[in-house]
């Protein structure tokens, strides 16, 4: 006789070993739901909430998943994929392999999670909700590129897999967070001074872009405003297609005007700060030669 199963509604999240992910995974458990929490290193045990470990880029990884949710749970009420990396640096200089790799992650990843778990969805009628990001509908910025590309692709797997699904009675949502205080976005300065290489023109570039990036970290909010969000596309009866979640309201606004017009305010806004910070970086890089010189001559 096989093993009764749990009646309350179950949710695989990827990506839930903190920040995002892992607040919805509280969300859930704490209003009933049994949460099949996923990262590559599965996440603690805890009330409503099943650990496991799985890798997004890993087909055998997904299907073993899938096996363990239809054995211990024998449903499946939501996918929410929140697995995911950034891509900072310049397109022209930034390692085709690790475009390669946000690609994987963040695009085929949400591709491999949605068709791992494709049939137990279908068997409970249930809902998809793919994360994307403001940056998905938005035109990319510079030093964004790897993963605007990533998002906007979320953006037309999103709409198109929900006008198949809609016709065998499934529902496939977007939520497009704007930021939020993430142990990725805590980061996001040294990312950004990190991603370029020695001697690089992109340099002072990125060095500006970062410092604007981590000025935004400071008014992200806070992420169990997301995970409310999330809550509401997964289970209302009715969803959106599209959730937009605290969007920068600057980034909102530029995106409504025309692109050349933007290009313009761009150059005007940024041009005088990247060439102040080149001078500095300059000035620095000398300073070090000739403190360098000194000390060989003494």
């Amino acid at each position: 006789m096989s093993p009764i199963k749990n009646t309350a509604p179950v949710a695989v999240i990827t990506g839930a070993g903190g920040g995002l992910g892992a607040a919805t995974a509280e969300l859930y458990a704490s209003r009933g739901w049994a949460v099949v929490a996923v990262d590559l290193t599965a996440p603690a045990d805890r009330a409503g909430i099943t650990g496991v470990a799985a890798d997004v880029t890993d087909s055998a990884s997904l299907a073993a998943l899938a096996d363990r949710v239809r054995d211990e749970h024998g449903r499946l009420d939501a996918v929410i994929t929140f697995a995911g990396v950034l891509g900072i640096g310049p397109l022209g200089e930034l390692d085709p392999d690790r475009v390669q790799q946000v690609i994987d992650v963040n695009v085929m990843g949400t591709v491999r999670t949605v068709h791992a778990l494709f049939d137990l969805l279908r068997g409970s009628g249930g809902r998809v909700v793919l994360i994307s990001s403001e940056t998905g509908p938005q035109h990319a910025m510079p030093m964004n590129g790897a993963y605007a590309m990533s998002k906007h692709a979320i953006e037309a797997y999103g709409d198109s897999l929900r006008r198949e699904l809609m016709f065998l009675g499934l529902d496939v949502v977007l939520v497009q967070p704007g930021p939020f205080r993430t142990g990725m976005t805590a980061s996001i300065l040294r990312r950004f001074q990190e991603s370029t290489r020695p001697g690089s023109p992109f340099a002072a570039m990125a060095a500006v872009m970062g410092e604007l990036a981590a000025g935004e970290d400071d008014k992200a909010a806070d992420p169990r405003t997301l995970a409310e969000a999330v809550w509401t596309a997964g289970t209302t009866s009715r969803p959106r297609h599209r959730y937009a979640v605290k969007w920068d309201v600057s980034r909102r606004v530029m995106d409504w005007l025309p692109v050349s017009l933007v290009d313009r305010a761009l150059r005007m806004a940024l041009g005088g700060k990247i060439d102040a910070k080149a001078a500095e970086l300059r000035r620095d890089a000398n300073a070090a030669v000739t403190a360098e010189d000194a000390e060989v001559r003494s």
